[in-house]
């Protein structure tokens, strides 16, 4: 029954049981004729106008009503865009607001949701060219051995020495994967509310470097602050990250070029960090492919072949672990050529910081 039935069903109601009270009080002489008449009279007249009072006024609440049961069908259909009007009593305003606010937060909530099956559907269409790339190569070699194709020796050893370089990039990219799914799961790992020192981490981390370098006659220069800097980070997870942008600035860089590692206490008393910076002489990366360079996959150089230019993981990693430890990340120009990756940190001190 609609609401316009069920209040001129009580406004009859509320006739009916008057006009019975006057019959009851003229019948035991309470009233007189003409009496009972006058108030008979203006009872009757009363419901009518409180009938058409009630028609006046029903009449925008059904409309209100009525748009937010179009709207929210509409929803329920798929369109995600509909809204409705603000207008009419100021509760029907308020309701409004509220539903389109909800179908906002709908619209972007699937719009979320398309966007991680996109990227899902991306991932695993990388992850399988990635790892059938090293396999195929694995398998090829292990065919041309086992048939006894090849007869020197120097060949031989070649054969197994790409089989196993490629078995070795197929377990890095597997334990990339595994890594990027933990920290998609928000885990830390053991070791998480350890302490770093820059000096130590980096101690050990160039010392893997000493021959890529080598091989491009790269130069390195570090430039650390007289204090020892102890950062709020375990020291695995800074050396990764450390290790990320490093293995980023080797790969891209010329002949003979120059790597800079960069390490300095940022910010005032309520925003104390450290900044690390690892810059190179490179090709340095387009404005628009800045914020890219850190998804998931993404290469800058499309043409560059897979064996030269990485799985695309390691900025993706180096990202979520510095999101994890309440760090930012990015990428600008290095001056006159090449870029240079930052990432900020909480150090440990009784200070202030942005972490906090």
């Amino acid at each position: 029954m609609k609401l316009r039935t069920w209040l001129w069903l009580a406004n009859a109601i509320s006739i009916a049981c008057i006009i019975f009270l006057l019959t009851a009080f003229y019948r035991y002489m309470l009233l007189s004729m003409e009496q009972f008449l006058w108030l008979t009279a203006a009872t009757i007249g009363a419901g009518a106008a409180s009938a058409l009072l009630h028609f006046v006024l029903v009449r925008p609440l059904e409309a209100s009503v009525k748009r937010l049961g179009e709207g929210a069908g509409r929803i329920a259909a798929g369109d995600l865009k509909a809204r409705v009007p603000q207008t009419g009593l100021k509760e029907f305003k308020q309701l409004a607001e509220q539903f389109n606010h909800m179908g906002s937060s709908l619209e972007e909530s699937f719009r979320q949701i398309r966007a991680a099956e996109s990227a899902q559907r991306e991932l695993v269409a990388n992850m399988a060219h990635d790892l059938r790339t090293p396999l195929a190569s694995v398998q090829s070699y292990a065919e041309a051995l086992e048939d006894g194709v090849i007869q020197d020796e120097e060949t031989f050893r070649n054969y197994l020495s790409t089989i196993r370089s490629e078995t070795v990039r197929l377990g890095e990219l597997i334990q990339d994967i595994f890594e990027l799914s933990t920290l998609d799961a928000g885990r830390r790992g053991t070791g998480a509310e350890r302490l770093s020192i820059a000096e130590d981490v980096l101690v050990e981390l160039l010392v893997r470097f000493t021959m890529p370098m080598e091989a491009k006659s790269l130069q390195l220069k570090v430039k650390l602050p007289e204090q020892p800097l102890r950062i709020r980070i375990a020291p695995q997870h800074l050396e990764r990250i450390l290790q990320n942008l490093l293995e980023n600035a080797v790969r891209h860089s010329p002949r003979h070029g120059l790597i800079m590692i960069e390490a300095e206490q940022t910010g005032e008393l309520d925003g104390y960090m450290v900044k690390f910076t690892v810059s190179d002489e490179g090709e340095g990366i387009a404005d628009e492919e800045k914020e890219r360079v850190f998804d998931r996959f993404y290469r800058s150089d499309r043409s560059r072949s897979r064996e030269g230019g990485g799985a695309g993981l390691g900025l993706s990693i180096a990202k979520r672990m510095v999101e994890q430890y309440g760090g930012q990340i990015g990428v600008r120009d290095n001056g006159l050529q090449g870029s240079a990756f930052w990432f900020t940190v909480c150090p440990d001190s009784d200070r202030l910081t942005a972490c906090e």
